[in-house]
């Protein structure tokens, strides 16, 4: 069969060696909206670098995600049609705060696969590290369709209901028609985003924002919302990415606090509050 399982949790992790500057975490910010208005102190801290911080959700693309989730999706065992791949979700831990600079070392490997009967879901996980010691665990849930079936361990499924009382904060952000134009310049380079004969081929009638920028437009909302603006307070970030987002739509960001942690759901206000990402928590300090 195309996953061997065993093969693959058990081949050796792949590593390299990323780097990063201000330029790449500025950015990164300005393809997830940052700076507006351009003057605003608070967003200053996203793109002046005499002021600049690092949202953590910049993990997913620093090094330009190398070696990421293509490597891992070309691991021993691994053998899998990408046209049939899917990113279900994401979660990112972080042992410190990120630097404005840095240089790191990435290891990649298979951490999970389950079976979902007419799909499998690969858990692609990277750890990254300096000399001072680990910075970010990723970790990214793929779905992969036909592939289930082997009679594997099923995994997670229960689902995070939101609470039942009103949000705490509720926030919308809309996303500008050029956003997956810049957000691509970091390293995601998939035509769906960008070309519209590619994203009729693939079932959608116009190019879709990507999943990874809702996930850093959302964490931002959380940390300028209610953390205080202060990045640092952020200790891990999980998602399920449960619908698309077009470029120019509006998302509605609903949060709850519930002591150490952020819950958050997402939807596309434009389209009745489509659901775009699910199971979302934030945990900080």
């Amino acid at each position: 069969m195309p996953i061997d399982v065993a093969q693959a949790l058990s081949a050796e992790p792949r590593s390299a060696e990323i780097a990063w500057g201000h330029k790449d975490v500025q950015l990164y910010h300005l393809g997830l909206g940052a700076g507006v208005p351009a003057t605003d102190p608070d967003e200053l801290r996203y793109t002046l670098e005499s002021r600049l911080h690092v949202l953590p959700s910049f993990a997913t693309v620093a090094g330009a995600g190398s070696p990421g989730v293509i490597n891992g999706l070309s691991m021993p065992g691994v053998d899998v049609n990408l046209a049939h791949v899917l990113h279900g979700g994401q979660t990112i831990a972080l042992h410190r705060p990120i630097p404005v600079e840095g240089k790191a070392v990435a290891t990649t490997r298979i951490a999970a696969v389950y079976d979902k009967g007419k799909a499998a879901i690969l858990v692609v996980r990277t750890e990254v590290a300096d000399d001072e010691g680990p910075l970010w665990t990723n970790d990214a849930q793929i779905f992969v369709r036909g592939e289930g079936g082997f009679g594997g361990e099923r995994g997670p499924s229960a689902r995070l209901e939101p609470p039942t009382r009103e949000p705490d904060k509720v926030v919308e952000r809309t996303v500008r028609e050029d956003q997956a134009l810049l957000y691509r310049l970091s390293g995601d380079w998939n035509p769906l985003h960008a070309d519209p004969e590619f994203a009729k081929l693939a079932g959608f009638d116009r190019p879709i924002l990507h999943g990874l920028c809702t996930y850093g437009m959302t964490l931002k909302a959380v940390v300028d919302t209610v953390l205080g603006g202060d990045v640092g307070r952020v200790r891990s970030y999980a998602t399920r990415f449960a619908g698309v987002v077009y470029p120019g739509e509006t998302l509605r960001i609903r949060m709850w606090r519930q002591g150490g942690t952020v819950q958050v759901t997402v939807g596309a206000a434009d389209r009745d509050d489509a659901p775009v990402l699910a199971d979302t928590v934030v945990e900080h300090t």
